[in-house]
């Protein structure tokens, strides 16, 4: 475990865009006995989701959000000292896609740029760095750009992903501030590996004609090797064992008690996981908002999607909001920071 305590650094802002395409899963699963699709549903808590037309990209999810974040903020483009993209779709494999948005957003040739490349864990890591570097002489504001667009990666043929995920991209303003603290806690375990992937496309296994093809594979669900593929039942088994610990061990290290925390944004996985984080860990459901009811899984930007889309203009004095990511890899972390002040735009469609 990687445990680190920042002071003077805070987010300042968070933009979510989202596609206006609606993809409802009763549609999508209307070939299925009603019966089973309702219990899928119901199971998930997923009844709609959003997805991007063919030519847009996570980068141009995320450019909207950015470029209404910062104008909404007047924010002096020229103070952005790095800009980081995390995403598992950039718009190439060469070149990296964060130096592509400075360019578009109008940033200084000054602005260090680079990419990540995490699953749903990817926001908590990506903060963790943002709020490291913000840290840093020289370096006074951070741009994260973090979008996926899983629904061009995902079989519609393959029940046990298609109801699941969804398209968006989020900016957050990273910037240092006088008497701001924040704590995380960031975790792996790599032999877990096989859990969720998509085989086929990298250097270890290059997608051809055979492997790109759809093929039958388990319980007649139908997907390519270039498809995300998940055992759902590894991965909730792995979910339920090192989730709330590591959400415990965070609070303990930080010195805080559930009561003090006022939101709990989790992972948008699914709903029967996070109704179980709650029961576990005694937590006001109150303070456990939900945004994959109507946007789905959207891997690593489910947590600023979930505070763009559900607590805009809730927040108060001194806000402080545990972060729970999980996901490939396998991967996870929390954090615990203060979002007082903190500018939250209006969910964002494109």
């Amino acid at each position: 475990m990687a445990i680190i305590r920042f002071n003077n650094v805070k987010i300042a802002g968070i933009a979510a865009c989202v596609p206006k395409n609606i993809s409802s899963n009763l549609e999508l699963l209307k070939n299925y006995p009603a019966e089973e699709a309702e219990k899928i549903i119901k199971n998930v808590g997923i009844r709609e989701k959003r997805y991007v037309d063919p030519d847009v990209t996570a980068s141009d999810l995320c450019y909207k959000a950015a470029d209404t974040l910062l104008n909404e903020m007047n924010i002096d483009r020229s103070s952005i000292d790095m800009l980081i993209f995390l995403s598992q779709l950039p718009d190439y494999r060469i070149p990296a896609t964060s130096p592509t948005l400075q360019d578009r957003l109008g940033l200084s040739k000054n602005t260090a740029c680079f990419d990540i490349s995490l699953a749903c864990s990817g926001y908590v890591y990506a903060l963790s760095n943002a709020f490291s570097y913000a840290s840093q002489n020289g370096i006074n504001r951070v741009l994260l750009l973090v979008g996926e667009t899983f629904s061009k990666i995902v079989s519609e043929q393959d029940k046990v992903n298609a109801p699941l995920y969804g398209d968006a991209g989020t900016a957050s303003l990273i910037e240092k501030s006088e008497n701001s603290e924040s704590f995380f806690s960031l975790y792996s375990d790599g032999s877990g590996y096989k859990s969720i992937m998509i085989e086929a496309g990298g250097a270890r296994c290059p997608a051809d004609t055979n492997n790109i093809t759809p093929i039958e594979v388990e319980d007649g669900n139908i997907r390519a090797k270039n498809q995300v593929y998940m055992d759902g039942l590894e991965v909730f088994n792995f979910t339920l064992k090192v989730v709330p610990k590591s959400i415990n061990e965070i609070l303990s290290y930080a010195g805080k008690e559930n009561n003090q925390i006022d939101y709990f944004v989790f992972h948008q996985a699914n709903r029967f996981m996070i109704d179980f984080f709650v029961k576990k860990l005694k937590i006001d459901t109150q303070k456990v908002p939900i945004s994959l009811d109507t946007f789905g899984n959207v891997s690593s930007p489910t947590i600023p999607l979930t505070i763009a889309s559900r607590l805009h203009g809730l927040l108060k004095e001194n806000t402080q909001v545990l972060l729970s990511g999980f996901g490939a890899g396998l991967s996870w972390g929390a954090a615990i920071v203060n979002l007082e002040n903190c500018h939250i735009s209006k969910l964002i469609e494109y």
